[in-house]
C-alpha cells in the first residue's frame, strides 16, 4: 500500500547508535569482569563471556540495520538510472 520498507517506521534512525552504544556498554562490563573471572573460580567466567556474546550480538545487529540502511539507498539509485 506504501512504497516504504516493512521496517517500522519508528526504528529508521534509532537501531544503529543505540546498538553500538549497547555493545560498547557489553564489552565494557566484560572487561570489568574480566579480572574476576581470570583470578577466581571457573564458573565465574561465564559472566564475561555472556557479556561479550551481547556485545557480538549487538554489533551483529547493528550491522545488519545498517546494511539495511545503505543498501535501499542504492538500490533506489539504481532503480532510477534504469
Amino acid at each position: 500500500m506504501s512504497d516504504e520498507p516493512d521496517r517500522a517506521p519508528f526504528t529508521d534512525g534509532y537501531v544503529v547508535p543505540i546498538a553500538g552504544l549497547m555493545a560498547l556498554l557489553f564489552a565494557l562490563m566484560a572487561g570489568l569482569t574480566a579480572g574476576r573471572a581470570l583470578s577466581g573460580d571457573p564458573a565465574d567466567a561465564a559472566l564475561p563471556v555472556g557479556f561479550v556474546i551481547g556485545a557480538l550480538a549487538a554489533l551483529r545487529i547493528r550491522q545488519r540495520y545498517a546494511g539495511a540502511t545503505d543498501g535501499s539507498e542504492g538500490n533506489a539509485r539504481d532503480d532510477e538510472t534504469a
